[in-house]
């Protein structure tokens, strides 16, 4: 049986020259600030914050990582951004599915675990382009706001390349990037396809950002592929189902 193709969207551009990140501010907290701030600002979210059930699946998750790389138990984080474009402030994050999404500017959609489990809308997640919008939990936020740039252009690159996004199911490595897909990745891959230097901005301390490197590792094939007209082979994967 044919196996599906996982369609994997090109950045709009090879993207803008690659910027290093601005320095933490403290002090500043964009979701508060003035309408003509321009800003693009990362917050590390403690995994889990505001849901004990998702906090204690981290720490099992991280505690069997740790063992099975022979290292110590690092903190999970979970990542978003906050962007303050002429345009208006927007709020770009992956998130659970669970309602209609108009009114959170849902601009793409994923499943999650399994193909077969997207059916179902619990086992879906949402990519959000959210103006005016906020993020839960964001008073839990670690080392954050962290100002990446004030560049108006980058603002506005970041915001076009978000519906682009790549969507493969959550939790799972179905792009070969070397580590699952998750919020993290989406973050990470739409920061490295803006042009910023995704490399070089720092976890809070002691912590870890699961999927973070899978955004990364996609965006640069992709950046790639545009700067260099090279052929990435054609990306697919085997469902349960064609797998029988």
């Amino acid at each position: 049986m044919q196996t599906p193709t996982i369609n994997v969207p090109h950045p709009i551009s090879a993207g803008p020259e690659m910027e290093a990140p601005a320095s933490l501010l403290p002090g500043r907290h964009p979701m508060t600030s003035t309408p003509s701030t321009v800003s693009v600002d990362l917050y590390w979210l403690p995994l889990g914050a505001g849901g004990h059930s998702v906090r204690l699946n981290g720490k099992v998750f991280e505690a069997v990582a740790a063992r099975l790389d022979r290292r110590d138990r690092c903190d999970l984080y979970h990542s978003a951004l906050a962007v303050h474009a002429p345009e208006g402030r927007f709020v770009i994050e992956q998130a659970p599915a669970w309602r209609e999404g108009a009114e959170r500017g849902v601009v793409a959609e994923g499943r999650v675990g399994a193909q077969a489990l997207g059916r179902f809308r619990l086992f879906r997640y949402e990519v959000r382009r959210w103006r005016d919008g906020i993020i839960p939990d964001v008073a839990e936020a670690v080392a954050s706001p962290l100002r990446l740039s004030e560049d108006p252009d980058r603002a506005r690159q970041i915001l076009k390349v978000v519906a682009q996004v790549p969507t493969p199911v959550w939790g799972r490595d179905e792009l070969g990037a070397g580590e699952m897909w998750n919020s993290n990745s989406t973050i990470s891959w739409v920061l490295a396809c803006s042009g910023l230097d995704v490399e070089s901005i720092p976890l809070p301390p002691g912590g870890r950002a699961p999927g973070w490197r899978a955004g990364i590792v996609i965006a640069q094939r992709q950046r790639s592929e545009l700067v260099f007209g090279t052929a990435l082979p054609t990306l697919q994967v085997q469902n349960a189902q064609s797998s029988k």
